[in-house]
């Protein structure tokens, strides 16, 4: 067993399921005949009940189950602190309470910035016995490459198609595919968009992006902005700039003569769009808005910052 795992894979496939239902089957005393944990032992009684001794969680408190949004209380922290790794020197270097493994799964490992990653290297170079290390991330290229070379990396595939609709219709999610497609694939994040109303600031955006050289990118942007506010979270700006990056994809597969990836309903207005555009001004405001996606985690000003989209956007159509 390698001491640090990495796993790597798109948003919403269930990655940090899969981490935790490891770490369970590995921390069991009398694991199934498949390899999973058997939930009856000392063990898994303590595992479940989130308590077991041998293993730790490190996510921002925002992922924090408890971690509710309340009016006028702070904001749970998104990152990754360099107390919470900090606070594992006491555990890493204690012998294991059932002579098995120590287990710490970090989930999102890019959640880390600089000095909380450069204080886990110093844990992952010099590996201590019976440890190990569950990094989960789906978005590697912000992982410093230091952390990646020192954990063996397994890819975590998109489940079929015909799978992850099944787990849709399951779950009672009308509209299976149309949410799928936007997912792009991952059956977990179509579910939480489903869940929580993602379809209102959905249909503003696809419905207005739909008018190309007659879009009102000021009105447009109001309105996106309302909706990010009034969600109280559960729409944050990143992702109205993910469906915007969405939008171009399937632009530049229309261009081509490829099937849209995304937006399946709004197809054929998308290759009328296409017609209108220059491939070449298409990829550089493609390029030019994956660089503005980095200023939505803290933009000066939302509205402003919308704002400039949906210009950039209109201007496409430009003759």
């Amino acid at each position: 067993m390698p001491h640090a795992l990495l796993l790597l894979g798109q948003r919403g496939i269930g990655k940090f399921e899969l981490a935790r239902e490891f770490a369970a089957s590995l921390l069991c005393e009398q694991p199934a005949g498949d390899g999973r944990a058997c939930g009856q032992c000392l063990p898994c009684n303590w595992y479940g009940q989130g308590n077991h001794p041998d293993f730790r969680l490190l996510q921002p408190d925002a992922l924090a189950e408890e971690a509710e949004a309340e009016e006028g209380k702070k904001k749970a922290s998104q990152q990754i602190t360099i107390d919470q790794v900090r606070g594992l020197d006491e555990f890493l270097n204690v012998g294991t309470h059932r002579g098995g493994l120590r287990i710490v799964i970090i989930n999102p490992a890019e959640a880390m910035n600089r000095a909380t990653a450069n204080a886990l290297l110093k844990t992952l170079e010099e590996p201590l016995p019976s440890t190990l290390f569950l990094l989960i991330s789906s978005d590697t290229m912000r992982l410093l490459p230091t952390i990646r070379s020192r954990c063996q990396s397994v890819p975590v595939p998109l489940p079929s198609p015909a799978r992850a609709e099944a787990v849709l219709a399951e779950r009672g999610v009308a509209d299976a595919k149309r949410w799928l497609a936007l997912a792009g694939g991952a059956p977990l994040l179509a579910l939480e968009w489903a869940a929580t109303g993602q379809g209102d600031w959905l249909e503003i955006l696809t419905r207005r992006l739909a008018a190309g050289k007659a879009v009102e990118p000021l009105s447009l942007a109001g309105e996106l902005d309302k909706a990010v506010k009034e969600s109280k979270g559960r729409v944050p700006l990143k992702a109205v700039v993910d469906g915007l990056q969405k939008w171009l994809v399937d632009l530049m597969l229309a261009s081509n003569g490829l099937t849209v990836r995304y937006f399946l309903p709004q197809a054929a207005t998308i290759a009328n769009l296409a017609a209108m555009i220059p491939p070449a001004r298409l990829l550089r405001s493609y390029r030019a808005l994956a660089a503005s996606r980095r200023e939505a985690e803290q933009p000066l000003n939302a509205r402003l910052f919308l704002e400039g989209l949906f210009l950039d956007y209109r201007a496409l159509f430009a003759s």
